[in-house]
């Protein structure tokens, strides 16, 4: 049997402090899941610029432009690296940028687990 969920400093968390799939979570997942899929990168940032009009939370707001400024940063860099790629620099740097979106993803899920702002949401590092 599952224990009912707890109210832990205004907020709820399931049995044995489960999974939490709040909307900064479902963004980051959405952006991780485009590394095999290809495609839900896009849903996540439609999702993304939609929620954040609607965030009610003080660090669901920092963890929405910190997502954003994610997507569209990764999708400028994949850009220049695709036109580099002509002359094999881009080549080098598409794995970096894959590896800089799929780390600031991560950081905002473990994160958004903990219902945290993220430090500095308008930073390019991590």
């Amino acid at each position: 049997m599952t224990e009912p969920a707890k109210t832990d400093t205004n907020r709820e968390v399931g049995p044995n402090g489960g999974f939490d799939f709040n909307q900064p979570t479902i963004i980051s997942l959405c952006y991780l899941a485009s590394f095999v899929t290809g495609i839900t990168g896009l849903v996540g940032i439609v999702l993304a610029h939609v929620w954040s009009g609607e965030s009610k939370d003080d660090w669901s707001a920092s963890h929405f432009s910190y997502l954003i400024r994610t997507f569209w940063f990764g999708f400028a860099g994949f850009v220049i690296a695709g036109v580099l790629s002509f002359v094999f620099i881009g080549i080098l740097l598409m794995p970096l940028i894959a590896v800089w979106v799929g780390v600031r993803s991560v950081m905002s899920l473990l994160k958004a687990q903990k219902q945290e702002p993220m430090p500095d949401p308008n930073t390019l590092m991590f």
